[in-house]
């Protein structure tokens, strides 16, 4: 293709993409980013997850985001993960910073390819002599056209350190994405099961509500029918008083909770406002009774692949080469130029001859002195590096405190399961004996209140350790960095 073509179809192509791109709207400026950039990806900078999806550690298939969930269906954990993948901003701000450092590796790579510039200019020149007979109005025309091609062939490891930073950070984003889909879990698994504790506490306030209720038409009865004292009917109405009173504040904490867990879960702010926007399952059973490692082993594992540090070293990776790119570009370079001009070059006057001109050139930059500037740039970078470590380390304290505590956690809950199991077994016979004794009139009213509160409690003690106990096994592993969806479908 001739010179005249290609720029007679660039400039067509320009004309079709601002024609385009001047209508507005979401179809005119994808026809306009498509006229201006014809490839999506030509040096393949791209990671293969983006094409994949979102992946957690030890998944084989990417999350896939379908549609939103019922208010009115259960809400299951492994649901509500499935949400705040899909509306968290701050898993999709993660997201999109992959793709804006790979442009930037794309970017890095496209320093070793020449730049071809084309570009076509028209004149017209007029001349008219309105006072003379003699001289005859003139009128001159040219096309001047040109193209340049320019090609950086050796420096001092400027480019190749700019790319190998630009993959640093890329790695970075990768890393940070998966860190802030472990920190998302984590928040996630916590205001679940901290909801899941709410309800088992507004329960346990409803069923011993409801036995207060029992208790004091039962005083009432006995009342009526002499053998029973007014005292004890009283006695069993204010502890009915004190039982609503408590289911109250429970329902309080329980939708407290609700909106708490809309907020992780990345919910729109009109759906948390409403009493049933979200309804949870009965989902706080799992099917590990035991820790399979110690702490020592969480800490190693954390160490080595939590998603945090790997984004920090790799950080700490990408300031290095930015030192040395720093360091390049004080040093020479070296650039290949060929120029070809049709009738001119651009920004001259009409030519009266048709002319070819065609150019060859070798540059050498060679800076020599920069007022110190270089220097401070170069020390800069420097600190950089120090200020990168220093993340690093800070991450790396942060992260094996968060698994210290998530193990201690996790002990403590599993050591309270048998002692639960037992405390409610053991309420339940009590409040048995109590009942047949309390309708033979052997023990008062107060024994019966304190032996039905004691039961509710256990109830709700119950349930909280078996909630805290998934609770800190799953948060313990997104403290380690390895929790997958395959770990949220636990059942027993």
């Amino acid at each position: 293709m001739s010179a005249s073509a290609v720029i007679r179809r660039n400039v067509a192509a320009a004309m079709l993409a601002f024609a385009i791109s001047a209508t507005g709207g979401a179809h005119a400026r994808d026809w306009a980013d498509l006229a201006t950039t014809p490839f999506a990806d030509p040096l393949l900078a791209g990671p293969p997850r983006l094409d994949a999806g979102r992946l957690l550690p030890g998944d084989m298939q990417a999350h896939v985001c379908e549609g939103g969930h019922d208010g009115a269906a259960p809400l299951t954990l492994s649901q509500a993960v499935d949400l705040a993948l899909c509306h968290n901003p701050r898993v999709q701000s993660a997201w999109a910073a992959i793709k804006v450092q790979a442009a930037q590796l794309g970017e890095a790579r496209s320093a070793y390819l020449p730049t071809v510039t084309v570009g076509v200019s028209e004149l017209r020149q007029k001349t008219r002599y309105p006072d003379s007979r003699v001289l005859a109005d003139t009128e001159r025309k040219s096309r001047t056209q040109y193209a340049t091609l320019t090609w950086r062939l050796l420096d001092c490891g400027g480019r190749g350190a700019n790319r190998r930073s630009a993959g640093a950070l890329l790695d970075a984003a990768l890393a940070s994405h998966d860190a802030v889909l472990q920190e998302t879990l984590s928040n996630v698994i916590g205001a679940y099961f901290d909801a899941q504790t709410a309800k088992a506490n507004r329960e346990a306030k409803e069923k011993g509500m409801a036995l207060a209720q029992q208790t004091w038409e039962t005083a009432r009865k006995r009342e009526a029918r002499g053998a029973g004292a007014q005292s004890d009917t009283l006695q069993a109405k204010m502890a009915l008083a004190k039982a609503e009173l408590e289911s109250g504040r429970a329902l309080g904490g329980y939708e407290r909770a609700l909106a708490v867990l809309g907020v992780a879960l990345g919910l729109p702010a009109e759906m948390l406002g409403t009493p049933d926007s979200l309804t949870l399952a009965q989902d706080y059973l799992d099917t590990e009774d035991t820790l399979r490692q110690d702490l020592a082993d969480w800490l190693a594992l954390a160490q080595d692949q939590h998603p945090a540090l790997v984004a920090a070293g790799a950080q700490v990776e990408s300031a290095r080469e930015r030192l040395t790119v720093t360091r390049s570009e004080g040093l020479p370079t070296l650039d290949f130029t060929q120029s070809r001009y049709l009738n001119g070059r651009p920004s001259q006057g009409l030519s009266a001859t048709r002319t070819e001109e065609s150019v060859i050139g070798f540059t050498v930059n060679f800076p020599l002195f920069e007022g110190f500037g270089r220097t401070y740039k170069v020390r800069g970078a420097q600190a950089q590096i120090e200020v990168k470590e220093a993340e690093l380390r800070d991450t790396r304290n942060r992260v094996l405190g968060e698994v210290v505590k998530a193990h201690a956690d996790a002990v403590a809950a599993l050591r309270n399961l048998g002692a639960s199991a037992r405390l409610i077994d053991a309420s339940q016979d009590a409040l048995d004996n109590v009942q047949r004794k309390y309708d033979r009139g052997i023990v008062d009213i107060l024994e019966m209140l304190s032996v039905q509160r004691a039961q509710a409690d256990a109830v709700q003690e119950r349930v909280r350790a078996l909630s805290e106990w998934r609770s800190a096994r799953l948060r313990l592993l997104a403290s380690a960095g390895t929790v997958s969806l395959e770990h949220l479908h636990a059942r027993r």
